[in-house]
């Protein structure tokens, strides 16, 4: 009986003493430092804060998934490279969006990426003159790859300008509102860039294409 009982107590010594030495060597590959790098329009300490929730982790055991699912909360993040550097550093590699206009829908503001994808909006001073669009992300897209066929410039635009017959105005950055069609209206944009350097239309500031077949300049 006491025979048993001293065994009892080495294996419970032992397997004690293991379980310490996993421990310790675990915990030596717990998340201490995060590394960013490549981001231009997002601050450094927001991303960290934002990945504030894995500090003390295991390295080892963090699944990529986890932090791609935290980091895809920022709206302003197109992807990224996710680095474990043992024993206890993660490095992250940015890839941002780029704004191209600010979107008002229904009191809200966003930006709009590249790929009309919507952004949450905060003050970036480098992007404080992009182009307005009053509307929605959905019928915005539409019109941006029909415009993108007859590589419009869009640098000349000012405001885009969505109504609910489903047509649009643009106001280009000269005070020229361009009054365009619901239906067929690439034709009337093309016109309008091919003839806004006429002299003979260089006074006005209204060019409305409204009416089918006909051109109203005011």
């Amino acid at each position: 009986m006491k025979k048993r009982i001293v065994i009892s107590v080495v294996v419970l010594i032992a397997f004690t003493t293991i379980t310490s030495k996993q421990e310790i060597v675990i915990s030596k590959f717990n998340l201490k430092k995060i590394e960013v790098e490549n981001n231009f329009l997002l601050e450094e300490k927001d991303i960290k804060k934002l990945l504030g929730a894995f500090y003390d982790q295991n390295l080892i055991i963090l699944k990529n998934s986890e932090i791609e699912k935290t980091l895809l909360q920022n709206t302003f993040i197109d992807g990224f490279n996710i680095k474990k550097k043992y024993p206890h550093t993660l490095k992250i590699k940015i890839f941002e969006k780029k704004p191209i206009a600010i979107l008002i829908n229904k009191k809200r503001k966003f930006y709009i990426s590249e790929k009309i994808e919507l952004i949450n909006y905060v003050y970036l001073p480098n992007y404080n003159n992009l182009p307005y669009i009053l509307g929605n992300a959905d019928d915005f897209k539409i019109f941006y790859n029909n415009l993108n066929k007859i590589n419009f410039p869009f640098d000349q635009i000012k405001k885009f300008t969505l109504y609910e017959t489903k047509r649009w105005d643009l106001e280009t950055k000269n005070n020229i509102i361009i009054k365009l069609p619901p239906k067929n209206y690439l034709k009337s944009i093309e016109n309008f860039l091919s003839i806004k350097e006429e002299k003979n239309v260089k006074k006005y500031k209204v060019f409305d294409y409204r009416v089918n077949n006909q051109l109203i300049l005011k």
